[in-house]
């Protein structure tokens, strides 16, 4: 994770372990509510807006803000027994600080590029 200094304007509230911050969104300029932390071996970067789900670029705005650019992230879709949902438009950005988070290859992600 960042350091979460560099994102002072933004910053509503500091905490021991992260910060409440609220940035516009990139496409619409809506007010997007984001928790950071990083206790227990996790960082973890909560983003919400008022009426809807944030989209795509909005998470990944937030993303590159909070997170450095080698850093991968990842948003879990937990069983259906162990789902808790304190928002009905919030999503979670997660990335456990002691390992590396496994990525599949990249040609099942999508065509490779040729370089050169």
């Amino acid at each position: 994770m960042r350091d979460l200094s560099l994102l002072e304007t933004y910053c509503l509230q500091h905490g021991d372990d992260g910060g409440y911050y609220q940035m516009p969104s990139p496409l619409s300029g809506d007010p997007m509510v984001i928790i950071a932390s990083y206790g227990m071996d996790w960082d973890h970067v909560s983003v919400s807006l008022r009426h809807r789900c944030p989209n795509w670029p909005e998470m990944e705005f937030v993303k590159r803000r909070f997170f450095k650019d080698d850093e991968t992230v990842m948003q879990l879709h937990v069983p259906s027994s162990e789902h808790i949902n304190c928002h009905p438009y919030c999503l979670h950005l997660w990335r456990p600080q002691r390992q590396e988070i496994p990525r599949p290859p990249a040609n099942m992600v999508g065509p490779q590029r040729k370089v050169g």
